[in-house]
């Protein structure tokens, strides 16, 4: 089968880590057709628009998309984030974050679980204004029943796929009561459809601390999109950091890939950067794609180039980022 994929490589050191990923992709007996887009800082430079028109078309055109990073600027009027309005557009609305321990010694040893997060709503829903004279700024945090059924559903649904016993739903219903509230109640009503699925309910704040006290306990988190962004970064420095965090936006008909690092400019066009979150991004694809065998090889050649320090030098190794994916290209053929 035939599969066609958008490529966003985006700004900083997103095309440098991509690369790599399409040339682990490219290593493997898939007949995959790489389609290019623009997205990000550098687009919106040459073309006054992060997001234009013709990238939206290809996503759209597209199997799946493997997404680099974009830079945000927090110093210009109207620019909002590219992948936030990607996200929207195609109302991607679950965000996937497997995080599992790597064999390196800056891994924790015995953690394997989900954070799920909700993706178009709650305070990055965009909506925000300005009141007295800019003395006064107000982001509202949306929460809906809509939004709050379909993550939870999918949390649990997650859960039978993969076989596991326990979704933590995580909120902060004690003090934000309306919102949080309705997220809460949901959840209690969509667990009663899984009993064979222990719903443990636990508040944000408890949860960052277990996270760091007892990692080894979680299965599948599920969240509201701020609280989900924050824990699920969290969780990525119990396993290695963001070098391999690595991120799967899900909609019904479309989703789109990315490490979870951002641009981080200053090691542009050095060729340090790790490419094996991207590397790890295109594996979660390929699971998207129903490729479980194609995804295993990524994901073993991964780990083996870890376990054998063929790896960049934020995880102790003397790789370029080229040479480190040629290390896992290497490995699946």
């Amino acid at each position: 089968m035939k599969y066609r994929i958008c490529v966003l490589p985006g700004d900083g050191i997103g095309p440098e880590v991509v690369e790599q990923a399409v040339k682990v992709l490219k290593a493997l007996p898939l007949e995959l057709e790489f389609t290019y887009g623009e997205i990000g800082y550098g687009c919106y430079l040459k073309k006054g628009d992060a997001l234009p028109e013709e990238t939206i078309k290809k996503v759209e055109k597209a199997d799946a998309t493997l997404f680099g990073a974009v830079t945000t600027p927090p110093n210009i009027e109207n620019y909002s984030s590219a992948i936030l309005r990607l996200r929207q557009h195609f109302d991607l609305y679950a965000n996937l974050r497997p995080c599992r321990s790597f064999p390196h010694e800056i891994s924790q040893k015995g953690i394997s679980m989900y954070i799920v997060r909700e993706n178009t709503e709650d305070l990055y829903s965009g909506v925000e204004r300005v009141e007295d004279n800019g003395n006064k700024a107000v982001t509202e945090m949306i929460i809906t029943r809509k939004g709050s059924e379909r993550i939870i559903r999918y949390a649990f649904e997650l859960a039978r796929e993969k076989n596991l016993r326990k979704v933590t739903v995580v909120h902060k219903a004690n003090v934000l009561r309306e919102t949080c509230g309705l997220f809460r109640k949901v959840a209690l009503e969509i667990a009663k459809e899984y009993p064979a699925i222990e719903m443990q309910e636990m508040l944000v704040d408890a949860c960052a601390m277990q996270l760091i006290k007892n990692p080894g306990q979680f299965e599948i988190i599920v969240t509201t999109n701020m609280f989900g962004d924050i824990l699920s970064d969290e969780a990525s420095m119990l396993v290695g950091g963001l070098g391999l965090a690595y991120s799967g936006n899900i909609g019904k008909e479309k989703a789109v890939f990315e490490p979870v690092h951002g641009s981080a400019p200053k090691y542009a066009g050095k060729n340090v950067a790790n490419p094996a979150a991207a590397i790890l991004a295109a594996k979660l694809m390929l699971e998207f794609l129903g490729e479980d065998e194609a995804a295993k090889k990524v994901g073993d050649a991964v780990m083996s180039a870890i376990e054998e320090g063929d790896v960049t030098q934020d995880l102790g190794g003397k790789l370029t980022t080229e040479q480190a994916g040629d290390a896992v290209a290497r490995r699946i053929k």
